[in-house]
């Protein structure tokens, strides 16, 4: 993978994985690994980081940290219905409220200072309409004061290959390692970018609020988070168009990967510039 590889363990003690980080650093990593063991200790269903002997959750393979954690059970959807979208919007709002209690900080690595680092290394391979889109949002988006609205512990990268479903039932939530403390809102919008997209890259009123809805009925979203929603979904699309626009232009050497499609969120981006969206 881009940024791990995961092999799955099966032993007499049960099933596991084993994660090799490709990017982070053992310095890095303790963030993610105690938080997926707080929220796993608060009924958050997340892999469980399993501690060695010296009663240390990362280790060192081929050089590279790694650790094992607990194999969830379930598999993603790439069509989640209604019901599975109240589902995950009401896992996500309880994984927020569990989050609360986490104290470590981790400030969200792909925030503004990012954005504008890495728009220039992109702009080489847009066109003049793209160029003054991406422009355009940046600039907006540096005047935005998101410290306002509530904060704590997001996943930042809730797409549905990340969450693990049996039936309409949330069993899983994987692949922490873009965690970091931001809006919660934020969190929310790019779920909801993923989850409750027709195909036509628009947001399926429906679902969206069956999963705004769900959230809210958790953790309540409050009047400066309503005001703050459209913005924070183009937020969401322009930090997934930028980050993929960088994959496919500007691979790592030797980087073996399937770059995800940056037209699709430069599709949605245009589309939440257009519409007003719906809230609960």
């Amino acid at each position: 993978g881009i940024e791990n590889t995961n092999y799955f363990v099966t032993t007499s003690n049960g099933r596991f994985v084993l994660t090799l980080f490709e990017k982070l650093t053992a310095d890095e990593l303790p963030f993610y690994l105690n938080l997926m063991a707080h929220l796993a200790r608060h009924g958050i269903p997340c892999p469980a980081p399993m501690a060695n002997r010296h009663n240390q959750f990362l280790g060192i393979l081929k050089d590279k940290p790694a650790c094992i954690v607990s194999r969830l059970t379930g598999k993603s959807t790439t069509a989640p219905n209604r019901t599975q979208c109240a589902a995950m919007g009401a896992m996500l709002g309880q994984m927020h409220i569990a989050g609360q209690s986490f104290t470590q900080i981790m400030p969200n690595p792909r925030a503004a200072a990012w954005r504008a680092a890495t728009a220039p290394h992109v702009k080489p391979f847009l066109d003049a309409a793209q160029s003054a889109l991406l422009d355009s949002e940046i600039t907006l988006h540096a005047q935005q004061n998101l410290a306002a609205l509530p904060q704590g512990v997001i996943h930042a990268d809730l797409f549905r290959d990340n969450v693990l479903l049996t039936d309409n039932r949330v069993g899983g939530l994987i692949d922490f390692y873009f965690a970091c403390t931001d809006a919660l809102l934020y969190d929310v919008a790019i779920t909801v970018n993923d989850w409750c997209m027709g195909s036509d890259d628009r947001l399926d009123t429906t679902l969206a609020q069956s999963f705004l809805r769900a959230y809210h009925a958790v953790r309540p979203l409050q009047e400066n988070e309503r005001a703050a929603w459209p913005l924070m979904l183009r937020l969401a699309a322009l930090r997934f168009w930028l980050s993929r626009l960088f994959d496919l232009h500007l691979p790592r050497d030797g980087e073996l990967i399937h770059a995800h499609d940056p037209l699709h969120f430069e599709r949605i981006l245009n589309n939440h510039i257009a519409t007003t969206p719906v809230w609960i």
